[in-house]
């Protein structure tokens, strides 16, 4: 079995094209023993930009073995 864990993250004028706290967040999880598997927008504006997002993280449930 998988366990997951979902990280948000706004996004505002100062997270663009140039921004690593997205890098930041996946290396810390990912020293836990997390594996990033994606992302989903949690809240996009009237033209379609996205202004946050879940990052989606898993991890095996060591008690399913």
């Amino acid at each position: 079995m998988k366990n997951y864990l979902f990280v948000n993250v706004n996004i505002n004028e100062f997270f663009g094209a140039h921004c690593e706290v997205h890098r930041q967040i996946i290396d810390e999880k990912a020293q836990l023993g997390y594996r990033y598997v994606g992302f989903v927008p949690t809240d996009i504006n009237d033209y379609g930009k996205i202004k946050s997002m879940d990052l989606v993280f898993e991890i095996d449930d060591e008690e399913s073995y």
